[in-house]
């Protein structure tokens, strides 16, 4: 099958990417989900309506309907005693049954208003009702009230009984519509519970449904694939580079694969190179080796083979001017001078040079220094020229720090001496530790000539030298020196320009235990 085949044969679904598969899926899940929660709130509510109308109205009406038929037989009792008793407060149970009547009336008419039947049987009740009151109860009443007891005994016999058994007639009628709208309702509100019982267990398997075909979608569009590039990025990672990482579907993953299979190219592309690129280095540092070996048999030569002649050059130059003193001029012996003192500072150049060139190679391991020991040794070797120059050394609290007992003491020596000779008057200087983060910060301070501020940077070059040797005397290499040990120790060393009282070199190690 063929790249440009394969996307018409998966059909307008394959052409699709994951997100939009994702939206579509999604967007028919919550299509699902909101008609059946619309259903479900449909038959939820024709339940509560059948419910309402079940409890609210017709069990309410079967209610009043007995209430207001209690207030009748109050009425007829009421009206009853008072003819035999012939006393007006018997007429008490009359006056309340009427006006409990029209209450209860009144509110059995407002719940039957929505049911024509039980609507329809209400009007026989109110002209049974209206019946016996016009033809027997008010008759009756008057009468007694007249005296004309015997009238109202005879209507009493007479018409009472049939007038109010037309009323019981009429409520009984009542009572069968009521019960009837009533066993209506109970088979209405069956019904919507069996409707809403089934409507939910067919919602429920459709969003079971609906969710078992997701996470096959799913499964097919997300699971597997990324499963697949997973397998096949965890193959290169294991070390199998010509492993190929594709998948086929869908598209964005699949671009993804192409992406990360066009990566691991890259990387074994350069992983090559870089082979290449390690054989070349593997051949440089083999060369930059004899090099080494070759600088340290230079070294080896400049230290013993060059300064043999240069002693040779001083030492018949002095018994040239013992010997021959007396017969030279004072041209003669100045011209032996410079001889001796150009043999004299070759010797110290040569020395200054093999110092610089060894750090690094030639350092013992390092291990923990008290800077304070390093510092006394500075100190004892400098003895001489502290008590020829009476120089004040103030040596504060110093750490202790990973490094090279030799170099740091070399180091001191360096910035201490320079603090002595480039001095007019008598020297003070001090040596005292801050911590700064990670490392150390280490100052030598003095209260000499000073550096000015645009030669910060080139004080630390080698051979670079401020002033004329008929001044001060130097190679031009200390500072270099004191550079490449502070370098070497993991630090960077710096002019403070801020300070105006003389000189103050600063330089940083790091502290024993800092990341």
């Amino acid at each position: 099958m063929s790249a440009p085949d394969l996307p018409a044969r998966r059909g307008r679904l394959g052409r699709l990417a994951l997100a939009q598969r994702l939206v579509l899926s999604f967007s028919a899940l919550a299509a699902i989900a909101l008609a059946a929660i619309g259903v479900g709130v449909w038959a939820y509510q024709r339940q509560l309506s059948a419910s309402h109308h079940v409890i609210g109205v017709v069990d309410k009406a079967r209610l009043d309907a007995n209430s207001l038929l209690a207030d009748y037989v109050d009425e007829e009792t009421g009206v009853r005693g008072y003819i035999l008793a012939r006393q007006p407060t018997f007429l008490a149970p009359y006056r309340a049954g009427v006006a409990r009547a029209l209450r209860d009336r009144s509110e059995l008419e407002a719940l039957v208003a929505l049911d024509a039947r039980s609507r329809r049987l209400l009007a026989p009740l109110d002209a049974a009702t209206k019946r016996w009151h016009q033809d027997f109860a008010l008759p009756a009443i008057t009468a007694v009230r007249a005296g004309r007891y015997a009238v109202a005994t005879q209507l009493a016999l007479a018409r009472g009984n049939v007038e109010f058994g037309a009323i019981r007639r009429a409520f009984s009628r009542l009572s069968a519509g009521l019960a009837a709208s009533a066993a209506a309702s109970a088979g209405t509100l069956s019904s919507a519970e069996t409707t809403f019982i089934v409507l939910a267990i067919v919602l429920l398997a459709l969003l079971a449904g609906a969710g078992v075909a997701a996470a096959f979608a799913l499964r097919a569009w997300v699971s597997t694939p990324i499963r697949l590039l997973s397998a096949g990025v965890g193959e290169v990672a294991g070390g199998h580079l010509d492993h190929v990482v594709a998948i086929e579907d869908p598209p964005d993953l699949a671009a993804l694969a192409h992406d990360v299979d066009a990566m691991r190219v890259r990387i074994v592309e350069e992983l090559r190179a870089l082979n290449v690129a390690s054989a070349a280095l593997a051949d440089a540092n083999e060369e930059l080796r004899r090099s080494n070996l070759e600088l340290e048999q230079f070294a080896y030569v400049a230290s013993h083979d060059l300064q043999e002649p240069l002693r040779k050059v001083v030492s018949f130059c002095e018994l040239l001017a013992r010997r021959y003193g007396d017969g030279l001029d004072d041209r003669a012996h100045q011209y032996i001078a410079y001889a001796v003192d150009g043999a004299t500072r070759m010797q110290v150049l040569i020395n200054d040079l093999l110092a610089f060139s060894r750090v690094g190679r030639q350092s013992a391991a390092f291990g923990e220094v008290p800077l304070a020991e390093a510092c006394q040794a500075a100190l004892d070797n400098l003895a001489h020229a502290i008590d020829e120059r009476a120089a004040e050394i103030t040596v504060e609290p110093l750490p202790a720090v990973m490094g090279d007992l030799a170099l740091l003491s070399a180091l001191f020596q360096n910035l201490i001496a320079n603090a002595i000779k480039f001095n007019d008057a008598t020297p003070v200087v001090r040596v005292d530790a801050a911590r700064d983060g990670n490392c150390w910060r280490i100052s030598v301070s003095d209260n000499g000539i000073g550096i000015e501020p645009r030669f910060a940077e080139r004080v630390f070059v080698i051979f670079q030298r401020l002033h004329g040797r008929d001044a001060y005397s130097g190679t031009g290499i200390g500072l270099a020196l004191c550079k490449k040990i502070v370098e070497f120790h993991g630090g960077r060393i710096w002019l403070d320009t801020q300070y105006a009282s003389g000189t103050r070199i600063s330089f940083t190690l790091p502290a024993i235990g800092a990341t």
